[in-house]
């Protein structure tokens, strides 16, 4: 029964930016982002976490991350890429996971500050150790939320999920 299954939320803040003279949307990843952005891919290998969809912003570090992150996913999963997370607000970004089809167990929701830190620091309920305070404390670049939670997307809601971990991996 679909309400019934296990759920994963991974919400990722992309990895360190640089600071060119382009529009932010087309800020690219700076040399130390792209050393980062590998290891979030394998944290969550190391967590045994293989998402079935990605949902990405369309800003430029945000697809860069993704790219670097994702080639450690064999088979890869399916990968959309949404304008509206890019300079989202929590609400939206919790109205995007709402929408994530019932056959999704896994979904990883690539995106940006401080949306991203306030839809964690919303939707968990409850933590392992102190992921939640860290979280909350400093949602740096490269930062991984792991969340998990009973039912369907489209029910999930504030204090809904339990944040299993919250890691910064740096190379």
């Amino acid at each position: 029964m679909a309400s019934q299954r296990q759920r994963t939320l991974v919400v990722v803040r992309h990895a360190k930016a640089d600071w060119p003279d382009v529009p932010d949307h087309e800020r690219p990843l700076a040399d130390r982002g792209r050393q980062d952005a590998p290891q979030i891919g394998n944290w969550l290998v190391g967590q045994r976490v293989h998402p079935d969809h990605v949902v990405c912003s369309t800003a430029q570090r945000t697809r860069e991350t993704w790219k670097l992150m994702g080639k450690v996913f064999d088979p890869k999963p399916h990968t959309s890429y949404d304008d509206r997370l890019y300079d989202a607000s929590a609400q939206t970004l919790l109205y995007v996971v709402q929408e994530t089809p019932d056959d999704v167990e896994t979904l990883v929701l690539i995106g940006h500050n401080p949306g991203v830190a306030t839809l964690v620091s919303a939707l968990a309920g409850s933590s392992d150790g102190d992921a939640l305070e860290r979280a909350r404390e400093k949602y740096a670049t490269s930062g991984i939320a792991l969340m998990r939670f009973e039912g369907t997307w489209g029910d999930l809601n504030e204090k809904g999920a339990h944040l299993a971990a919250f890691e910064t991996p740096r190379a």
